[in-house]
């Protein structure tokens, strides 16, 4: 059992970066990835804390794109924190998010509920900050009884505190991807909210780009989803990938290795992947 779709708190996550490999192993996992949003950083102390554990870490990270349709979300797999096309770019989309986090407890302010860049931060633990920590700020000052009633009345896109962020469109995310030596994957292929026709086609345009996988096993989807979605990787020579994205607390309902209880990503997963590496 893998699971290659995981998060920290050095994204949107609760959980600090070594605790993801322990929380695989507890799940009897051979493998698991980090795939924190739009950055590596979580990815040494993970790496470190796994091989301690005797399980394998996969390097990676998830990457927001641009669609027509709204937002797109690719998993990269095997690249690490340091140099290369994709790291650089990431530094620069961080810069980025950390002055919309800025504006966004800006927002919250004028709109009357007193939340600081300080308590967010203290949230995230000194890493990187993300909506659901802002969420949970939002639920202890009373603004919010829960995450997800935070994001419905705060957060969520059209919602008063909601900014956009700056984002590479898919065929960038691909090209910057492979440059660094990884593996790009199409992440839980539904929130595209495409019809099965449509989604065939943005798949297999995707594909032309450099697309290696699908998310088909994943943590919220039904039996007959992740079937639908693994013949359809098989269709267009696809690998059928699949995790859990867990977000810890967060997203109580997603845990490691499990998903919601039933997920299990075959090991073969992760040896498809990494015969697509550049």
């Amino acid at each position: 059992m893998i699971d290659l779709h995981t998060h920290s708190n050095v994204s949107d996550g609760s959980d600090p970066p070594h605790r993801i490999p322990e929380l695989a192993a507890a799940a009897g996992c051979r493998a698991v990835a980090l795939t924190d949003h739009d950055r590596l950083d979580g990815v040494a102390a993970a790496g470190a804390r796994a091989a301690e554990l005797g399980i394998e870490l996969v390097p990676g990270c998830e990457i927001s794109c641009e669609v027509d349709r709204g937002t797109m979300h690719v998993l990269v797999y095997f690249v690490e924190d340091g140099e290369g096309p994709l790291q650089d770019t990431l530094v620069r989309l961080q810069r980025a998010r950390d002055t919309r986090n800025e504006r966004m407890v800006a927002r919250l302010v004028e709109l009357g509920v007193p939340v600081t860049v300080e308590e967010v931060e203290q949230e995230a633990g000194g890493s990187g900050v993300g909506r659901p920590h802002v969420a949970a700020v939002l639920v202890r000052h009373g603004a919010a009884d829960s995450i997800q009633d935070a994001f419905d009345r705060w957060l969520a896109k059209g919602r008063p505190a909601y900014l956009d962020k700056e984002r590479l469109t898919p065929d960038e995310a691909m090209r910057l991807a492979r440059a660094s030596g990884g593996v790009p994957v199409l992440a839980h292929p539904f929130s595209l909210e495409l019809e099965p026709a449509p989604l065939e086609e943005r798949v297999g345009e995707l594909a032309a780009l450099g697309l290696a996988g699908i998310e088909a096993v994943y943590g919220r989807y039904t039996q007959d989803d992740r079937a639908g979605l693994t013949a359809l990787a098989r269709r267009r020579d696809l690998v059928a990938t699949g995790g859990s994205d867990h977000h810890g607390t967060y997203k109580p309902d997603l845990h490691v290795g499990v998903g919601t209880g039933d997920l299990d990503v075959p090991d073969t997963a992760l040896e498809a992947l990494r015969a697509r590496r550049p």
